[in-house]
């Protein structure tokens, strides 16, 4: 694919992902039949995957791998049914994310909020110049940051992401350091 087309592709991406993101927050029905699907663990699972192709599409300089990745991980949250039954602390939580994301928006939530972008912003950047040391920083100050977020704000029931958080963080980490590797390896025997 050229650079032009890759380009557009990936503006689309993040313009239907900036959608997703209104239409989330603004639309109750849809907020709501979202979430009761993010219910389902395997959507914390899966959701920090995603990390792995955006890293290796932002080293290949990819838009549309990039932004195709970010939309597939925001829209993940419910692609699996609603569980038949749940943990109290998975209630709890979502519970609290749902009144945090619905609640009044603070000039201090909204600066907590904006930990989000920097994150890709951080993450995509490191990735693009291929900087491994900043990269696996940036994945695992997310991982702490989210976590300590999550049980401070929201008690015991923050707890219940610790085992998808870490789950993730190692394969993330084993993922791309895989990938890295074979690229170097790739790259010497060039």
């Amino acid at each position: 694919m050229n650079k032009k087309t890759d380009f557009i592709i990936g503006m689309v991406f993040a313009m239907v992902t900036i959608l997703f993101i209104v239409l989330f927050m603004t639309n109750d029905a849809f907020f709501n039949w979202a979430f009761e699907r993010h219910h389902n663990i395997l959507s914390w699972y899966i959701r920090p995957l995603f990390i792995i192709p955006m890293v290796i599409f932002a080293f290949k300089k990819s838009y549309t791998g990039i932004f195709a990745s970010i939309f597939a991980l925001f829209t993940s949250m419910f692609w699996f049914p609603v569980p038949a039954a749940n943990n109290p602390q998975v209630i709890e939580f979502l519970a609290f994310e749902m009144d945090y994301l619905k609640g009044e928006w603070t000039a201090q939530k909204i600066i907590i909020s904006l930990a989000v972008p920097l994150f890709f912003y951080m993450l995509l950047t490191a990735a693009w110049k291929r900087n491994w040391k900043w990269l696996l920083g940036v994945i695992i100050g997310a991982a702490v940051l989210k976590f300590i977020w999550s049980v401070a704000f929201s008690g015991k029931a923050g707890m219940s992401i610790l085992k998808p958080a870490l789950l993730g963080l190692i394969v993330c980490i084993a993922g791309i350091g895989f990938f890295f590797k074979k690229y170097k390896k790739t790259v010497k025997n060039s």
